[in-house]
């Protein structure tokens, strides 16, 4: 059986019997497993090709549950907790012994979130268990944030994809981990720095890494299309450099007024920057099917969630 579905029960017996089903979350789809099930959680890192030094993040339904996977918990990490879960944060704390090598690479912490989209948290509630899932994509791709873009990643090879509509958000979590008191920031998301900072005050940002991340999503090649894409503050500039190649634009507002130009795809009209973050892997799965030579992205401005949406662009750069 492959299917996209809506059916609960059906997506948990799948997980309870040690297989994969695609979860639906407010950032991007997940591909999950029974964190407990190391045989299932190897699966995850078969399917989408992904190193197993990069660690997973585990995913749990209540502020009680924390502690099954969690120690010795900070109270910069509580209060974050507190104030944004279920949402798009990411805590990185020291695991309990229960928690399993390759969830964590081998590390003495795990990455743990509360995700906010109703119908994975009523999934959590019926297992016995949480459940790892990083993006449910192949490695490196772009990631889903429909259920459709799951299952024309991997076909049959899944059994199911768990119907949650579009990703409310749209860009992966922001995550954030602590040495002696200090909050550090390892990957700019759907949280916005300022609003991370507001809450607990001073983060330190150290969110690129070749190897042996310490958190998920920090390489530096990552989300990116197959097609050849820059970024670039001057558009106009780049595609005069680039004449005669069948070019689509990744705009923020507006659209240009240049002719030869075969797509232009606009984040947001508004100028907003959440509904930019929602839209960005949408516009960039659909200008990867154009079949174009190449993909002009524009640089957002650079606060807020125009950080997480450049850093997402500069990585889909990366050579």
């Amino acid at each position: 059986m492959h299917a996209i579905s809506n059916d609960i029960e059906v997506a948990a017996r799948i997980l309870e019997a040690g297989n994969l089903v695609a979860i639906p979350t407010e950032t991007v789809y997940g591909l999950a497993a029974n964190i407990y099930d190391e045989v299932a959680v190897k699966k995850i890192f078969d399917l989408k090709q992904r190193p197993l030094f990069n660690p997973l993040i585990v995913h749990i339904h209540s502020l009680e549950q924390l502690s099954e996977v969690a120690r010795d918990i900070p109270e910069k990490a509580k209060t974050l907790a507190n104030k944004f879960w279920p949402g798009a944060i990411t805590l990185v704390l020291k695991k309990q012994n229960i928690i399993p090598d390759i969830i964590t690479a081998g590390k003495d912490s795990v990455a743990v979130r509360m995700p906010n989209h109703p119908v994975t948290l009523a999934l959590l509630r019926q297992l016995d268990f949480p459940l790892a899932a990083p993006s449910a994509n192949p490695f490196g791709c772009i990631s889903p944030t429909k259920a459709i873009h799951v299952q024309e990643y991997f076909g049959d090879t899944l059994q199911m994809v768990l119907e949650g509509g579009d990703c409310e958000d749209g860009i992966e979590s922001t995550i954030i981990g602590f040495e002696n008191d200090q909050a550090i920031l390892y990957r700019l998301g759907a949280i916005a720095m300022e609003d991370v900072e507001a809450v607990i005050g001073k983060v330190v940002v150290r969110n690129k890494s070749e190897s042996a991340p310490e958190a998920p999503g920090m390489l530096l090649k990552h989300y990116a299309p197959m097609t050849k894409t820059i970024l670039v503050q001057n558009v106009a500039e780049a595609i005069a450099s680039n004449s005669g190649k069948k070019i689509g634009l990744l705009l923020f507002s507006k659209k240009l007024m240049i002719e030869d130009i075969f797509h232009q795809e606009l984040l947001s009209q508004k100028e907003d920057l959440k509904e930019a973050a929602s839209k960005l892997y949408s516009a960039m799965h659909y200008l990867d099917k154009l079949e174009l030579d190449l993909i002009i992205a524009e640089q957002l401005p650079d606060y807020g969630l125009g950080r997480s949406i450049n850093d997402r662009l500069q990585r889909a750069t990366e050579e």
